[in-house]
């Protein structure tokens, strides 16, 4: 028996643990090994726990687990956790980010991003805005230029600019350096530096929770 197999196994049986943290330990651990085959599990786990709102931090790392799990059959649940106001809001990032991973047909299809987006929920689009970032996707120019129309209307500080100027360090164009440039002279700190190694072409070492 593989050791990969042993891990895998230990982290499944981690799900059903009457304590939360257990719970939340196991899911983090599965987001670590990406395998597919733990998804049915997780997903079960997920729909259970979604029932005690106060076990947030647990939910968003099962939610991120799907995600990483490549679990496409959550996909349908997830849309419709996304037209959901959740009280911990990082519920939320969390289901935009799974869904980016999830319903893309093809390694950089922005079109889920952009779904997301038109929800309306600003921590649903950050959580689809940093997967785009994480997973380094090159968009089309057209599907840059709509990912850059969300937010451009947007004040220099705003919050939702940092994942789209991190995410840009892979894109060209004058639309793209433009946009760079604005964020450049934004207060906060986090999108000025996203921003900057963007300019040069470096994605930075960005460690979401």
């Amino acid at each position: 028996m593989s050791t990969d197999h042993d891990a895998l196994r230990a982290a499944i049986d981690l799900l059903g643990d009457k304590r939360s943290p257990r719970r939340r330990s196991g899911a983090k651990k599965l987001r670590e090994l990406c395998d597919k085959s733990a998804g049915a599990a997780l997903f079960a786990a997920l729909r259970a726990e979604l029932r005690v709102p106060r076990t947030w931090e647990t939910q968003y790392q099962m939610i991120m687990a799907l995600g990483a799990c490549r679990y496409r059959r959550a996909l349908p649940f997830l849309r419709k956790l996304a037209r959901t106001r959740f009280e911990a809001t990082m519920v939320d990032v969390a289901i935009g980010d799974a869904i980016v991973r999830l319903a893309r047909k093809h390694e950089n299809d922005a079109l889920p991003v952009i779904d997301c987006a038109k929800l309306g929920n600003d921590t649903l689009t950050d959580g689809a805005f940093r997967a785009m970032a994480m997973l380094r996707m090159v968009p089309d120019d057209g599907a840059i230029a709509k990912v850059i129309d969300l937010v451009s209307a947007r004040p220099a500080e705003d919050p939702l600019r940092f994942w789209i100027a991190a995410a840009a360090a892979g894109w060209k164009g004058a639309k793209v350096e433009a946009f760079l440039r604005e964020c450049g002279s934004s207060q906060r700190k986090d999108i000025r530096d996203a921003a900057t190694e963007a300019l040069q072409g470096k994605y930075g070492k960005w460690r979401p929770l």
